[in-house]
């Protein structure tokens, strides 16, 4: 098995992500939704590239405010295709819009996406995939997983000998939880 650690210790643009958010766990709407949001662009390119262009989708989706990215428009989606300093992709584009819309709604029926994702614990990777396929757009087995681990609902994503793990372990992350 490959293990982020392999490569992204020490490594100026990846080794910050690893040591301090890679599979911790997230409670924050705006980070949950940034993550989930970033994984998506992922697709089909390299974590890098996304992680050199983060603070671009910081400006360009309202700081991943998840109210403000549900209410974009026409000229907003226009305006995101012309950014630069983002992944240009129509799809991505409409899932990021259309997936804030439906986190929105989670505050009602779970009290947010943190409480809707609390709700469907524990499930294996198969089934949260199946879940996230017909609750969001733009998120297959790849994205879903990446999006999990990263937020520490699967298994942690760093062997068990990086410093990282023993931190995340000590957090008692969802994936860890057995009741």
């Amino acid at each position: 098995m490959d293990y982020y650690c392999d490569f992204a210790i020490g490594n100026p643009i990846h080794g910050p992500y690893h040591d301090q958010e890679y599979g911790f766990p997230i409670e924050d709407e705006s980070e949950l939704f940034e993550r989930l949001l970033l994984e998506i662009n992922q697709a089909g390119l390299n974590w890098e590239l996304i992680l050199k262009k983060r603070e671009g989708f910081r400006m360009a989706y309202a700081g991943f405010d998840v109210d403000r990215v549900a209410a974009f428009g026409e000229s907003d989606r226009a305006r995101l295709l012309q950014d630069a300093r983002i992944i240009r992709n129509r799809l991505k584009i409409n899932a990021a819009i259309f997936n804030a819309g439906i986190i929105r709604g989670m505050r009602k029926s779970h009290d947010g996406f943190a409480g809707w994702l609390r709700t469907h614990h524990p499930l294996s990777k198969g089934e949260w995939v199946k879940l996230f396929k017909k609750t969001f757009k733009f998120t297959g087995g790849e994205i879903t997983g990446e999006f999990l681990m990263s937020i520490g609902y699967l298994p942690s994503p760093h062997r068990e000998e990086c410093p990282v793990y023993e931190r995340i372990a000590l957090l008692n992350p969802p994936w860890m939880d057995i009741s």
